[in-house]
């Protein structure tokens, strides 16, 4: 009954984490939401997350995680650029954000055990989030799918944007299909899962979720194909049902995957080169250069910069960047020794999502839902706790009388 209770709060504590990485910024939503109300909801959500985990961990014990070591280091460079507070006090507060978040992580970690939990809790709380978006959409279609973003579905009870709503369908598809192979779940309750959140996936048109996913799925299915007939199975059949539609159906393909853009568009990634450009060519202090010019909203020029590497180089220097890119290394590698099963194939997607995705999204240097993919990516790699031997009971030991102890007088 304790363990069933403690497991119910470790999963309230993972949807706090996702709804403080919801971000604040999107779409015009039905009922207009301030957004230092938005923003109030979604800090004290890692406070409120942060003191559950400390609840059900007073004596803080924690799991060894070179994963969490690299993001704790990663608070170095984000203090030191942030303490001159050249990016304003903003640049503070989220150092603090993401002092919490890692602590709060930290704390978590005493129930990483290889096992697929938190994959549970990361299907779970991203379906909710998605029902939000399936609800906007139906109250208002208007609404959750203006002209100032294309037609693409976005959150019209909460201000989540295209490619937002896209990771999470994506991510979640993903794990499920993986869980199906693993036989860790029945293809009735994977569907209710996956057929939804394909749906909405395509209505956001996101490319990279879209690529992630494929990419992302294609070594995690291949990883249990020698050990697994479903997966060697759903190999076959995927690699069959790509090649017809490719056939078939690549006209319809390239439209959707153009949005309508021009050829020149399309190769600049909708800007986004432009922004790169600028930031590589701005000069940089030897200070900005190391350690980078503060935590900020991930943004250059007043324009988002949508890549994660570029971002944590202007935010956090090459120290960042090497940091983050130790984190993606030390994951893989372990990923790639681990022997094959489920909770490797897992890890394997996940890992393999955020790379595809950290070269048109920003996050892995900050609190976002890419480091909590990666972290339960981290939960799925940890070794078993070792288990504790069975205790003896004690003995009791015999009295002998005192007359019985001396030694017999010839």
């Amino acid at each position: 009954m304790g363990a069933n209770h403690t497991s119910k709060i470790v999963g309230t504590v993972w949807g706090l984490l996702v709804l403080n990485t919801l971000g604040s910024a999107g779409a015009k939503t039905i009922v207009p939401l301030p957004r230092s109300l938005i923003q109030m909801v979604t800090m004290g959500a890692l406070v409120v997350a942060f003191a559950l985990a400390l609840a059900i961990n007073p004596r803080v014990r924690v799991r060894a995680s070179a994963f969490l070591f690299l993001l704790t280091l990663l608070l170095v460079p984000s203090v030191i650029s942030s303490a001159d507070l050249g990016s304003g006090f903003g640049a503070l507060f989220r150092c603090a954000r993401l002092a919490l978040f890692v602590g709060t992580l930290w704390l978590l970690s005493r129930w990483w055990d290889g096992g697929p939990t938190f994959v549970r809790h990361h299907i779970r709380m991203y379906f909710v989030v998605l029902g939000s978006v399936a609800a906007g959409l139906v109250i208002s279609p208007g609404a959750a799918m203006p002209e100032l973003y294309g037609g693409r579905l976005v959150g019209a009870l909460w201000p989540l944007t295209p490619p937002q709503i896209g990771q999470y369908a994506a991510v979640i598809t993903g794990l499920t299909v993986l869980l199906v192979l693993g036989r860790r779940t029945d293809k009735g309750s994977a569907a209710v899962v996956i057929v939804p959140a394909l749906v909405l996936l395509a209505l956001t048109h996101t490319r990279t979720a879209t690529l992630g996913l494929l990419i992302g799925l294609t070594p995690a299915i291949l990883s249990l194909v020698l050990t697994s007939a479903a997966a060697r199975r759903f190999f076959t059949w995927a690699v069959l049902c790509a090649a017809v539609a490719a056939v078939g159906f690549g006209s319809a393909l390239r439209a959707w995957f153009l949005r309508g853009q021009s050829q020149e568009n399309f190769t600049s990634l909708t800007g986004r080169a432009k922004v790169w450009d600028a930031l590589l060519a701005a000069p940089r202090t030897t200070s900005e250069h190391l350690f980078g010019a503060g935590l900020g909203d991930k943004s250059f020029g007043g324009l988002p910069i949508d890549n994660s590497w570029l971002a944590v180089y202007h935010e956090q220097g090459v120290t960042g960047v090497a940091l983050v890119a130790a984190v993606v290394i030390v994951l893989g590698g372990v990923a790639l020794l681990r022997p094959p099963s489920l909770s490797r194939a897992c890890a394997i997607f996940l890992i393999g999502y955020c790379a595809i995705a950290s070269y048109t999204e920003a996050g892995l240097g900050d609190a976002s839902p890419y480091l909590l993919h990666l972290a339960v990516a981290a939960s799925l790699l940890a070794a078993p706790a070792a288990a504790a031997p069975p205790s003896t009971p004690d003995v009791p030991r015999r009295r002998v009388p005192r007359w019985a102890q001396r030694s017999e007088v010839t």
